[in-house]
């Protein structure tokens, strides 16, 4: 026999190795569900497919994430309540809903808490802040785990007129999320608060149900709110930010090594997704800026004299890891 002849053999045993190990990772390949009722091109999307690439990466393609954007599988409340019960397997919430699950959540709410776009990047991908999330969400809450942080930014408040000020929003009607810090805030500034599901913030701003309402740039501009309110205030009073949630009922059955894989990929979210976020705010803005949206400018002072003196004493109000949060989030420069 000729060394050709052993070289092919060879060459073709090792296909034949390789289109096994193909079929049988295929084979083992689980898909598991993973929700956010933002559209896939918010930063909501991109936390998914960061998670997902690095998972599927890490696990050598046996744990394959399905994404469900858009509120496919209801509302984040609804969303949580179906992840408890391990209906499905992952999902994204914001901190205000997942405050339902864990008060001490709001701290992440917490008016003024980020000083500016650069802090919150910065204490959003900081393992410290992770990890005491983590711990809070492990202490709080039963039937589900945190594993990641994620952000679209800061909110801003949008409307029919500019607010510029802080007297401008006296008096007006106001879509907040339904949260103790938001139901403290707002009426502190003079306003009034209404709490309505995301789904319908667009129709109440339209009809006059609502003056006002507030949410990330991204956000607002991919809903097409600005259809019915043409001028966002760029207000920045506190941040979009997001837990990133994991059934217990699925992470009971996974092994040592799998955990550390939907870990580390949870990581990997924490790390990358907030600088992609706000680049995503970024370009909104441009866009949002040639479709005729006005943008303003705020002078922000009067909001800061009511909320700075406020703000220590609402993370201790809502419980010691809310306040330990707020505490390594303020001394990160």
């Amino acid at each position: 026999m000729t060394k050709a002849y052993f070289a092919r053999s060879a060459a073709v045993l090792a296909a034949c190795l390789s289109f096994a190990v193909t079929v049988d990772a295929q084979a083992q390949a689980k898909h598991y569900k993973f929700a956010y009722d933002q559209p896939a091109t918010t930063g909501f999307g991109v936390a998914g497919t960061i998670f997902s690439d690095k998972l599927k990466e890490l696990s050598k393609g046996t744990m394959l994430i399905d994404q469900y954007p858009g509120a496919q599988l209801g509302q984040e409340p609804q969303v949580l309540q179906l992840l408890k019960a391990g209906d499905i397997e992952f999902c994204i919430t914001s901190s205000a809903n997942s405050s339902t699950l864990s008060p001490q959540a709001g701290v992440m709410s917490l008016h003024f808490l980020f000083r500016s776009e650069d802090h919150l990047k910065k204490a959003m991908a900081n393992p410290e802040v992770a990890k005491a999330a983590r711990t809070m969400i492990e202490e709080t809450v039963q039937g589900a785990h945190v594993i990641g942080l994620a952000t679209l930014g800061l909110r801003n408040m949008y409307s029919k007129k500019e607010i510029k000020k802080i007297d401008d929003i006296k008096g007006l009607k106001v879509r907040v999320q339904a949260t103790a810090t938001e139901d403290t805030m707002f009426p502190a500034y003079g306003a009034q608060t209404v709490h309505m599901p995301f789904g319908s913030v667009y129709t109440s701003l339209q009809t006059g149900v609502v003056d006002v309402a507030e949410n990330g740039v991204n956000v607002y501009l991919v809903n097409k709110h600005y259809e019915v309110a043409p001028v966002m205030s760029m207000t920045q009073h506190e941040a979009n930010n997001s837990f990133v949630w994991v059934s217990d009922k699925l992470w009971q059955t996974l092994s040592a090594e799998q955990k550390g894989w939907v870990q580390a990929a949870a990581d990997e979210v924490n790390k990358t997704e907030p600088a992609k976020a706000l680049d995503l705010e970024t370009q909104s803005a441009t866009k949002l800026k040639a479709l005729g949206v006005k943008i303003v400018d705020v002078d922000k002072s009067g909001f800061l004299k009511v909320a700075q003196p406020m703000l220590e004493k609402m993370a201790k109000d809502l419980g010691p890891h809310a306040a330990k949060i707020q505490q390594l989030i303020s001394a990160i420069q």
